[in-house]
């Protein structure tokens, strides 16, 4: 895409998204160079040390830099936002063989990228959403995930059926009801672990899919907020 691209605030139907922020541009610029049309800093980015990092990167890569305060100032709403990086929208086709996350019907941006970095925390690399679903490259969610999703393997499917098809995975749906404890369970590898939406959780037909898991707590909550209860699940998993 053109580097003399006129960028506009995110709408999900663009082709390009954007990473708000020094430490996720610098995570989009060492992780994904390629997918990088260009990069937008504030006039007053000098006050941020990272800032000298991507100027130099963005000159190793041949990288075209702008200093565009108004369309910063409207994106971000902040003073202290120096940098966004514009990138390319990509497909990152999860790997068969490695342990996955499975997402169904995740809604929210903001659950989605602190997801992706608490998968990275535990070296789970190998996202699955299942629509209908939270964009994964609104700036909400890149922000969230502080860039980690830069070194996620992500795969969109229709539906969950779709995903199985193509897997061989033991499955772990995780649902208030579960069969069986998450203290009880071994996880086998390759494993994925399914959650669904913060709303409605997986509904009754997961009982039936792999082994169901519950995560013990106590009866003062309803459930768990979605990234802590996945946090806790890819926590358990590395035991």
């Amino acid at each position: 895409m053109n580097a003399n691209l006129h960028v506009q605030p995110y709408k999900k139907d663009f082709e390009y998204s954007y990473s708000i922020g020094v430490f996720p541009t610098l995570e989009l610029l060492a992780h994904q160079p390629d997918k990088v049309i260009k990069v937008l800093l504030s006039s007053k980015s000098s006050l941020n040390a990272g800032v000298d990092k991507i100027r130099e990167i963005c000159r190793k890569h041949d990288i075209k830099v702008e200093i565009a305060d108004a369309f910063m100032s409207k994106v971000t709403g902040k003073e202290n936002s120096y940098a966004i990086g514009v990138c390319n929208k990509y497909d990152a086709v999860v790997d068969p063989q490695e342990n996955h996350l499975v997402l169904v019907g995740i809604r929210d941006m903001g659950n989605l990228g602190t997801i992706c970095r608490t998968m990275l925390g535990f070296n789970i690399q190998n996202l699955v959403i299942i629509k209908p679903a939270a964009d994964i490259f609104d700036p909400k969610a890149v922000r969230a995930s502080m860039g980690a999703l830069f070194q996620l393997n992500f795969q969109y499917f229709d539906n969950f059926a779709e995903y199985q098809k193509t897997t061989s995975h033991h499955l772990y749906p995780f649902m208030t009801d579960g069969a069986q404890s998450l203290r009880e369970i071994h996880f086998q590898q390759p494993y994925s672990l399914i959650f669904g939406s913060e709303a409605a959780g997986l509904d009754a037909s997961f009982q039936g899919v792999g082994t169901s898991v519950m995560i013990p707590q106590s009866d003062k909550v309803d459930s768990l907020n979605l990234s802590i209860a996945v946090g806790i699940a890819l926590f358990q998993s590395q035991i």
